[in-house]
């Protein structure tokens, strides 16, 4: 090993040596003073905690309401009269158009059974000479067809000689659409200001702790120290401001979850509702680290 490569290799331990001095030192620096570390940290973990619970909101609301694919499904009623075999046949058919997805059918006598089932009339259809209900096909078209495409599809299928009603509300969709885009912008709108919040507070420490430290920095400056030098332990300070936010943003968002998990699973067992809650996923909490330890 020549004389250069010996020369490289003591410069990167020494520069190894005093990141993780610095590290370590502004570390004990900060557990020295609890108090004013933990209500900075609690501040900067509210911070980003805030966009994180309206990330889930918006993920079980839209699981709340179906979800977009169910928000996009119509119904298809034949006339009174039509053919098992014959509405198998139109659903068969559908089916081959471009933009639909999946088409279910369900037959007179399978719809009567489970009305009868989810009503409590039982009694009163069984006094029925005949069944009323038609046989009906849901249809599911593909998630990227525009609103008008839609409408059009509809329209066609409305012209086939043994329909009878198509029912379709491109409204609700529409409705539907825009509220949940305005959620996600508000999501977007608030983490900027949150994280943009958590600059300030924790660039505003930083520079209390730079004037307190005035006459060292000067007396360093003076010893030749360079500006990385006297600059590193401060960017050290900031990350661990950053990353200790991040885990108290966490914990507060795993609190939230576990405190409200109870009310609201049974809330929606009240609605005979089977959806389940999503709480904090991977890619929320790896955006949650990532935001605060860059913010730092």
């Amino acid at each position: 090993m020549g004389p250069d490569e010996l020369t490289l290799t003591k410069k990167l331990r020494n520069w190894a040596k005093l990141h993780s001095r610095n590290c370590l030192d502004t570390a004990r620096d900060l557990c020295s003073k609890p108090v004013g570390t933990l209500l900075t940290v609690a501040v900067i973990g509210i911070a980003l905690a805030l966009p994180a619970a309206l990330n889930v909101l918006v993920k079980n609301g839209q699981g709340l309401a179906g979800g977009w694919e169910s928000a996009r499904d119509f119904s298809v009623y034949l006339k009174p009269g039509t053919e098992l075999a014959q509405a198998e046949a139109l659903a068969a058919d559908l089916l081959k158009l471009a933009g639909i997805a999946e088409v279910d059918l369900t037959s007179a006598d399978t719809a009567l059974e489970q009305f009868r089932i989810n009503s409590g009339f039982g009694d009163a259809l069984d006094m029925l000479d005949n069944n009323p209900l038609p046989h009906t096909l849901s249809i599911r078209p593909n998630e990227d067809m525009a609103l008008a495409t839609l409408a059009a599809l509809a329209e066609e299928i409305a012209l086939r000689p043994a329909v009878d009603i198509v029912q379709v509300d491109t409204i609700w969709v529409e409705r539907l659409n825009a509220i949940l885009e305005f959620m996600r912008r508000i999501v977007i709108v608030a983490a900027t200001l949150l994280v943009i919040g958590v600059i300030i507070i924790i660039g505003n420490t930083i520079r209390l702790d730079i004037q307190n430290r005035r006459d060292e920095i000067e007396t360093l400056k003076l010893l030749g120290a360079s500006d990385g030098f006297v600059r590193r332990p401060f960017l050290y300070v900031g990350l661990w401001y950053g990353a200790a936010g991040s885990v108290m943003a966490l914990v507060l968002l795993l609190l939230g979850s576990w405190i409200l998990a109870s009310p609201v699973e049974r809330l929606i067992g009240l609605y005979a509702s089977d959806m389940a809650l999503l709480g904090i996923d991977a890619a929320t909490a790896f955006a949650v680290l990532c935001c605060g330890v860059l913010a730092g």
